[in-house]
């Protein structure tokens, strides 16, 4: 039986975003419905619900060297993914769901600097 491994770098900092960004929704009045949410082969960072809103959230962080910020590096490949996740979700869970209305997509930019977290959360990004 071979030992696990550790978590690379880059899934501790996605993780240590996630959590910056859980909590900045909980701060607004959100309900955390998920994380990593595996809809087949599609995954969904957060989904979070306040009143008849539900709000997906992917979260982004790049490190200091990256060539695009965090927004950038949401391209068309990745926005057409997130919409056929949504439309997945609502399909398969939220349509049955009581109380909801409506879906948003945003876009959460977390970086890290000087031992702070910043979180810069765009409603409606997609």
């Amino acid at each position: 039986m071979s030992a696990p491994t550790a978590p690379s770098a880059r899934a501790v900092a996605g993780r240590r975003a996630e959590d910056a960004v859980a909590d900045y929704l909980i701060a607004g009045g959100y309900q955390l419905l998920a994380r990593n949410l595996r809809l087949g082969a599609l995954e969904l960072d957060l989904v979070a619900k306040r009143g008849p809103l539900v709000a997906v959230v992917e979260v982004r962080t790049r490190g200091p060297t990256a060539l695009q910020g965090p927004f950038e590096s949401v391209g068309g490949r990745k926005r057409a993914r997130l919409r056929k996740a949504v439309a997945r979700l609502w399909r398969e869970k939220l349509e049955a769901m009581g109380g909801v209305q409506r879906v948003r997509i945003d876009v959460a930019a977390v970086t890290f600097a000087e031992g702070k977290t910043s979180v810069e959360y765009v409603e409606g990004a997609i």
